[in-house]
């Protein structure tokens, strides 16, 4: 695989470039980056440093990745963003690196898409197959697990979770998590149901939904403790492992759930 450089781009002597790897005009690549092979950088694209990129990421022009924080802890260290595989990377993304105080690294898994116009704050984790709509905004410290999808002009506090497979509706503010399979919607957010049809899509079967389902009623309908609620969602598990990360969920939420 041949790669190709337009020759209006910038690109630093010291950035590591992968094999069939393209760069678009006018496009500026810093120091400490490094390209994976088959990576497409459209024009006027800005990519600096520490950043690593995986394989065939697809990055759309005027994105801004791994710029640092304007967190006013932050004093020039040299923390890293960390871009996995077959991500696409929309106009006009924003993505800053990590800061020392919490992790030093922002992190972004596989196959997901960041449409056009969306933040992604210092620290944060997506993990894979998420889908985060236009204008998306996520603050730092924010988590981001498998398949979740957030809806056009969705906020997220800072160190919120938002859980497997959840959905938030469009302009959802988030202040608290949110457990897995939950959708949530409002200004703040709420708790609506469950996402069944995300879950139909991604070959759950109906007793698996039907089961998830009863697990969204023990925590959101039964006016049971989150101690009570746990005992019974561990009983629910022997049934099924889809329930782990309804458990998960709650075990790990530091800020309470969204209700």
């Amino acid at each position: 695989m041949q790669t190709t450089i337009h020759p209006t781009a910038i690109v630093d002597e010291s950035a590591i470039i992968g094999s069939g790897v393209s760069i678009g005009p006018y496009t500026v690549v810093g120091p400490k980056v490094e390209i994976g092979d088959g990576c497409e950088i459209a024009s006027h694209v800005v990519l600096n440093g520490p950043t690593t990129l995986g394989k065939n990421n697809r990055i759309y022009q005027f994105a801004t990745v791994g710029q640092d924080t304007p967190d006013k802890k932050y004093k020039g260290e040299d923390t890293t963003l960390v871009i996995g595989d077959n991500n696409v990377i929309r106009e006009g993304v924003t993505i800053h690196r990590g800061t020392v105080q919490d992790r030093g690294e922002t992190t972004i898994g596989n196959d997901n898409l960041i449409m056009a116009y969306a933040h992604v704050g210092h620290d944060s984790v997506i993990h894979n197959n998420t889908i985060l709509v236009n204008n998306v905004a996520l603050a730092g410290h924010v988590e981001v697990r498998d398949w979740a999808i957030l809806s056009g002009f969705s906020l997220v506090h800072q160190y919120c979770t938002i859980g497997e497979h959840a959905f938030t509706g469009m302009g959802a503010a988030i202040g608290k998590d949110v457990p897995a399979y939950v959708m949530v919607a409002g200004n703040p957010a709420e708790a609506k149901t469950i996402n069944a049809e995300g879950l139909r899509r991604r070959g759950f079967s109906r007793d698996e939904i039907a089961l998830i389902n009863k697990a969204y009623k023990i925590v959101y309908r039964r006016g049971l403790t989150m101690h009570e609620a746990l005992e019974a969602l561990l009983e629910l598990r022997e049934q099924s492992p889809v329930i782990q990360p309804w458990i998960d969920s709650l075990k790990s939420s530091t800020r309470g759930i969204v209700r």
